[in-house]
């Protein structure tokens, strides 16, 4: 998740304290840093930790020599941290309405979340959020971006995962330099995580890796199930329903959510409590913000892939040219674009 809105801050949140706190976290972060040469030989270090930075430099230097993503110093260094997050993000929506509550930012635009280093800092401005009528979320972020602003680390919490899970990130992060869109979060994610995608496979595939059997993965179906769900909640915000009857079919729907979580849980998908947090917390007009935003333009950017015959120079250069228009002309490219993948696989 690129993290320059908090960077320029100054200029566009009318908190002082904000920017304070979002200077000092970026500035105590990056003096942390260390070279990732340098921390592989640091015999402090865990073992298993030390191999997988040797792989991620492997993989930042492909990045760059066959993805065409930018030659830099970001994701050559090494922070670990002391929490289990590197940053937090706050999002927030009306109570009767499933568009996020934006802040505008100079250069970055405008984005649905603000961002904090520290956990109860992010708390408190959801408790604030939540007192001016908002519902809110705080979700942790374990990778971020600066948009090439700074040498972005590789940071701890960025090796949760297994070995793909961290090439995929950087991959990822990397492509939020190449290209970015002003005010349009779902290109910028969706395109970011083509690459990491796209990316991937090609870095298996130049290491004679074959895709791992991770057993079932049911992501899919459950951000089928939460799409599902704002879309129900949207229609019933436009309807002519009156508040005390909105917040009663609301809370039904999210009740209906969590009921089909449960059968789907206990019953086709074997026991899988991936998602039992989503079962348990607080569900709300907030929760629902990021799905969609990662996976939206998918198919568009794999069309636009091929149509650029698997060349990366080409392909960045197309969607930097879909970045640099306006956002309803590149909305029409894009939908082009995924109806022509649409048809394609249909036939």
């Amino acid at each position: 998740m690129p993290l320059l809105p908090l960077l320029l801050a100054a200029a566009g949140c009318s908190s002082l304290r904000y920017y304070a706190h979002v200077a000092h976290g970026e500035v105590a972060l990056l003096a942390r840093r260390e070279p990732i040469e340098r921390a592989v030989g640091d015999v402090r270090l865990d073992p298993s930790v030390r191999e997988r930075l040797r792989g991620a430099l492997a993989a930042r230097r492909f990045a760059s020599d066959r993805l065409d993503l930018p030659r830099n110093r970001s994701y050559a260094s090494y922070v670990q941290l002391d929490r289990p997050f590197v940053t937090w993000s706050v999002f927030a929506a009306p109570e009767f309405s499933v568009e996020p509550l934006t802040h505008c930012f100079p250069f970055a635009g405008c984005v649905g979340y603000l961002g904090y280093f520290d956990h109860a800092r992010a708390e408190r401005a959801a408790e604030e959020l939540a007192r001016a009528g908002y519902d809110t979320a705080v979700r942790g972020v374990a990778a971020y971006s600066t948009l090439g602003w700074f040498a972005d680390p590789i940071v701890s919490s960025m090796l949760r995962g297994g070995d793909d899970e961290l090439d995929r990130v950087i991959f990822h992060e990397l492509a939020h330099q190449k290209v970015y869109a002003r005010d349009d979060t779902a290109f910028n994610e969706s395109y970011a995580s083509f690459v990491a995608d796209e990316g991937l496979r090609e870095w298996r595939a130049a290491n004679g890796r074959v895709a791992a059997d991770a057993g079932p993965d049911h992501d899919d179906g459950f951000t089928r199930l939460a799409l599902d769900l704002r879309e129900r909640l949207r229609s019933l915000y436009a309807s002519s329903r009156d508040a005390a009857a909105m917040r009663r079919d609301k809370a039904a729907a999210i009740d209906a959510f969590r009921r089909r979580l449960r059968e789907l849980r206990d019953g086709e998908w074997h026991g899988d409590h991936a998602y039992d947090a989503w079962i348990s917390a607080p569900i709300n007009n907030a929760s629902l913000v990021p799905f969609g935003l990662y996976d939206r333009w998918l198919d568009a950017f794999a069309a636009l892939f091929d149509a650029s015959a698997g060349d990366w120079s080409v392909f960045h250069a197309r969607v930097r040219d879909l970045a640099r228009r306006p956002r309803d002309i590149r909305e029409r490219g894009l939908e082009a674009l995924q109806a022509a993948a649409q048809d394609g696989r249909a036939h």
